[in-house]
């Protein structure tokens, strides 16, 4: 048996309906209008940017600095984002004649958003208008440091608008635009928005920057977003820019560009500057019309990207032991904090504790010589970081953010009462199931049913991401072929079929190789899993990329004669398993040994029983599983030797031997043991067994090792000898417990565990 990580929430379960409208309806898309537009993204289906207000006010002082030839600077953000909005409005401007650069601030000298700064800079180097992209809604300190300075500010953002705004000529923001019907941007798509209002025409060309900043930034791929990413992933796949060219080159992109490109390719190379360094150089990739520039910045961002990988794996383990040492602290909420930490990557380092550790994560690095500590937050779908953030805005000296992910600084000296007050706030707010991670499953589905046509179907409804997940579907089955693979072991790969006949489907589990032991033989397992085609040497087949696994059945796990499974079940300790013995004299230095006697009498409730040896009589064995009823079977005893199965005695075997001794009148071990070894080719032990069960039944006398028939026998039958009868039971012991395969010992512990069933009804109906 096999737990779930996950919750799984099965959507429309009921409902019977053609795939495509299930799958349209658990996106709440019920219309049938809604329904085409969704299926067949139109640029006709975006909306004017008029509608969006401070778009002509900025529209006429863009025009009037072309027209006066002031200078105007592009403020943009260090993300994928910003620099793409960046990169977009720069562009924008220069077709239209202006004079213009672009400033993108430093990280770590900086800090997140306009400052004022680099507003007195601007000013001194003779800018007379900035215009922000994808950052500024909460820059009410520039902004009126601009004013101070005569400089006209406009500002274009999509990030939550704060209880006090900024004071500028213009703010375009969808959230702060009551007509505008989509309030979901990204901030590359509203500065496409206001290149659009600028240019009079829609500005195709600049469909590709929009699709990669719009599925970084994690945005909801619904509405505008979906149709802009949507018909930016086609002009990434002909995109004349050098710079996504290179780029595409170094990642090994090749044909069609879909939104997984983007997410684990393209983003995160664009991210990673700005994470390390000045992000510069992802602009002027960009930006550059030069093919070899274009290849050496793609190659430097590459490396940089590498680098990037490698610091966030060592923060994530540091992290990790902080946590574990003060895991009491961080029971609901997690708030971790070292000094020399990388501030640029902590965003990451929280994603990665969030899926770990299933709690809302904020990562400071403290910076000792300033009293400071900076980081990011990354949270579960329960807990809106931003929302809960700001009851506490009191203790960070800057917040802002999204319900999911949040950036603050804060006195060293507030650490503690961040993670105190946050710990609080989750206690009175969140219940145990919103700790565990959510899993939506659009449908059952069966295994006959899938082939390359239904998963092409579902591939209509691309491009995925926020507000339009991957379908998860939920099948049922049991698995063959499985088999970890990776350099380290630690995926899964196996069929998943309904017979044994079937070819099944190809499945993919990553990060789930140790879970290898629970895919025994034949046992029925539920899968969620996403559809996909996976593609190999021109041959297309359905896959599933599994997602969780359950197995809500008894199991057996099958070491029996093997001393390796101490390894592959090293997490099992006396806390989650009851290791049981049956007979006294068996010892372990690593495990506490229960006596199955004592848990018949004062039972102990428990998941995992670890037979460590085997009983003298099934009935003990039949005891204890009902009485604990486990919900899996560790099976890890030996035998010996086995001469209770090749040297039991048949009734003819003890005849022969009755009548040798009744014509030798005698049998001495020293004298006859090798004659009848030679005669009959039996082992030692058998004749031992033979004697012992005579002499248990008086046909025998012993004296000085000499065996002699007894002349005054009264007649029995073997079975009155209780040698014989206890021999007969180890038999069967063995028999049942160590010499069946597979199937049979499951089937028998199982019926132990389900009913109170004699032992003999079990081997007489069992075998």
């Amino acid at each position: 048996m096999l737990k779930n990580r996950m919750k799984w929430n099965f959507l429309n379960h009921d409902r019977d309906l053609p795939i495509i409208d299930q799958l349209l309806e658990n996106r709440q898309i019920n219309d049938s209008i809604d329904k085409e537009q969704f299926l067949n993204p139109s640029l006709d289906h975006l909306n004017n940017p008029e509608m969006m207000d401070g778009m002509n006010i900025a529209k006429v002082r863009i025009e009037e600095a072309i027209e006066n030839g002031e200078s105007i600077l592009v403020f943009g953000d260090y993300d994928a984002d910003g620099v793409t909005a960046t990169t977009l409005l720069v562009e924008t401007l220069n077709e239209l004649g202006a004079m213009c650069d672009y400033y993108i601030p430093n990280r770590f000298t900086e800090g997140y958003g306009p400052n004022p700064n680099a507003f007195k800079e601007a000013k001194q180097q003779g800018f007379d208008l900035i215009i922000t992209v994808d950052t500024g809604i909460a820059a009410v300190e520039s902004a009126s440091t601009a004013k101070e300075l005569g400089l006209d500010l406009i500002i274009t953002d999509h990030h939550e608008p704060q209880e006090e705004l900024p004071e500028a000529l213009a703010i375009i923001h969808p959230k702060l635009s009551p007509e505008y019907p989509f309030n979901e941007l990204a901030g590359v798509g509203v500065a496409f928005k206001l290149a659009h209002h600028l240019l009079g025409y829609f500005p195709h060309q600049f469909l590709d920057l929009v699709a990669i900043g719009t599925v970084a930034d994690l945005v909801p791929l619904l509405g505008e977003n979906r149709v802009l990413v949507h018909h930016g992933l086609q002009g990434l796949k002909t995109t004349k820019r050098q710079g996504l060219k290179a780029l595409k080159e170094v990642i090994g992109i090749k044909d069609d560009v879909t939104e997984q490109d983007i997410g684990f390719g393209i983003g995160p190379r664009l991210n990673a500057v700005g994470r390390l360094q000045a992000a510069y150089p992802a602009v002027e990739l960009l930006l550059t019309d030069d093919p070899s520039e274009a290849q050496k910045i793609a190659s430097e961002i590459h490396l940089i990207n590498q680098e990037r990988q490698e610091i966030v794996t060592a923060i994530t383990q540091e992290a990790e032991t902080i946590i574990e040492a003060n895991i009491e602290k961080m029971k609901r909420v997690i708030v971790v904090a070292k000094e020399g930490w990388n501030e640029g990557v902590l965003g990451i380092v929280a994603s990665k504790l969030v899926r770990h550790y299933q709690r809302p994560v904020i990562c400071l690095t403290i910076k000792p010589e300033d009293q400071k500590a900076k980081g990011s937050g990354r949270s579960i779908p329960a807990f809106d970081l931003f929302e809960n953030g700001m009851e506490i805005k009191h203790l960070f000296l800057q917040f802002g953010g999204h319900a999911q992910a949040a950036g603050m600084s804060l006195e060293i000296d507030q650490i503690d009462a961040v993670r105190d007050s946050l710990n609080k706030l989750a206690k009175e707010k969140l219940s145990d199931d919103d700790y565990k991670e959510q899993l939506d499953i659009d449908a059952t589905l069966s295994i006959s049913s899938v082939d390359l046509n239904i998963v092409e179907t579902i591939q209509k409804l691309a491009p995925f991401g926020m507000g339009n997940p991957k379908p998860i579907f939920h099948f049922k089955g049991t698995t063959k072929s499985v088999k970890q693979i990776g350099a380290n072991k630690n995926h899964l790969k196996f069929d998943l079929i309904t017979s044994k006949e079937e070819q099944g489907i190809s499945s993919v589990a990553f990060g789930m190789g140790d879970l290898v032991k629970y895919l025994t033989p034949e046992t029925p397992i539920d899968v969620s899993a996403n559809l996909e085609i996976n593609e190999w040497n021109g041959m297309k087949k359905s896959q599933l990329m599994i997602k969780d696994i359950l197995i809500d059945d008894f199991q057996l796990f099958d070491f029996r004669g093997s001393k390796f499974w101490k390894s592959e079940f090293k997490e099992l300790n006396d806390d989650n398993a009851l290791f049981v013995r049956f007979q006294p004299s068996t010892t372990s230095e690593l495990f506490s040994l229960i006596d199955a006697d004592q848990l018949n009498e004062q039972p102990i409730q428990s998941k995992m029983v670890v037979l460590v040896d085997m009983p003298n009589d099934l009935s003990e064995i039949s005891t204890l599983l009902n009485t604990i009823q486990p919900q899996n079977i560790l099976a890890c005893y030996s035998v010996g030797d086995d001469h209770f199965l090749n040297s039991f005695p048949t009734r003819d075997d003890f005849k022969w031997f009755y009548g040798f001794l009744m014509k030798r009148k005698r049998y001495s071990k020293d004298q006859d043991r090798k004659l009848i070894q030679q005669h009959k080719g039996w082992k030692e032990e058998k004749i031992e067994f033979i004697i012992n069960v005579f002499y248990d039944l008086k046909f025998v006398t012993i004296f000085n090792g000499v065996v002699q028939p007894n002349q005054d026998v009264i007649k029995k039958d073997l079975t009155e000898s209780n040698v014989y009868q206890n021999r007969l039971k180890e038999r069967e012991v063995q028999e049942v417990l160590y010499y069946s395969n597979y199937n049979e010992l499951k089937k028998w512990l199982k019926s132990q565990v389900e009913h109170s069933s004699s032992s003999e009804e079990e081997i007489a109906h069992g075998f």
